[in-house]
């Protein structure tokens, strides 16, 4: 029998549990398509164009720059099954990256305002592009530079045979630094479009990101000028394409009260 004096709130207490439950639900249906992507593309570069010719393919600034007859050489038993299994891993991660992110933009969507909608999709879009743009810079241009510029100070009694698992850990590293640091212009449209800081700011502060950017540089990439300047002038180039991306995404973003009202933080 039901309850004819239900306590005031009770109904209200379960639409919210009901709620919290079913975005559970899709929180782990959004992630398990996401896994599945991955597997998927992961199975699919394993036949083609196979875990070998994949590192082969990473592997080829540093073994075009070696001695000749100079090859990469492999110190732990399993590493030549391992390392380029992690790196088809990788790889799988990185093709799927833009499935990922719209699985991420899937869930959160549904509480956005029409307004922050135009500001997320952008936002997903261009950091997904930008990241994949500085590992494209850090492989087709860096690499060649830095393992060139390193071997050039190499002594002629020193015959270069890096290992595997070094270079794949080197790489990863660059990578990381590379995308990350071409991300710059996504971080500054979010801070001025949260109000944390303003257009005028970021230009005052022109001067203390460039010492930081080479500072930065100095610490994440290997001692060597090259890849040092490699990394530091991007990002201080990107520092201005960020400021003014951030007056255009705020100006096209704000709420209807706040266009109505002229308020540029909102």
């Amino acid at each position: 029998m039901s309850d004819p004096n239900p306590t005031p709130g009770t109904d209200a207490g379960i639409d919210i549990e009901q709620s919290f439950v079913s975005h559970l639900i899709e929180l782990r249906d959004r992630l398990i398509r996401a896994v599945a992507v991955i597997v998927v593309v992961f199975l699919a570069l394993c036949v083609y164009p196979s875990p070998g010719t994949l590192y082969d393919f990473l592997a080829m600034p540093i073994v075009a720059n070696l001695p000749k007859g100079a090859t990469l050489i492999a110190t732990n038993p399993i590493a030549p099954f391992m390392v380029p299994i992690k790196v088809t891993m990788l790889a799988a991660l990185v093709v799927s990256l833009p499935w990922v992110l719209y699985q991420i933009w899937a869930f959160v969507a549904p509480g956005l305002y029409a307004h922050e909608k135009r500001l997320v999709a952008p936002l997903i879009i261009s950091s997904t592009l930008l990241f994949y743009a500085g590992m494209s810079f850090c492989y087709f241009f860096v690499f060649g530079k830095v393992f060139a510029f390193i071997q050039s100070f190499a002594p002629k009694s020193i015959t270069a045979a890096p290992d595997i698992e070094a270079y794949l850990s080197f790489v990863l590293n660059m990578f990381i630094a590379f995308g990350a640091a071409f991300e710059v212009p996504v971080v500054l449209v979010i801070l001025v479009r949260m109000g944390l800081v303003t257009t005028e700011k970021l230009k005052e502060f022109r001067g203390y990101f460039t010492v930081g950017a080479f500072v930065v540089a100095a610490v994440v990439t290997p001692p060597d000028v090259v890849s040092q300047l490699s990394l530091a002038i991007p990002m201080v180039l990107l520092y201005e394409a960020g400021i003014w991306a951030a007056v255009m995404f705020v100006k096209h973003t704000r709420a209807p009260d706040a266009e109505a009202s002229g308020d540029p933080a909102a």
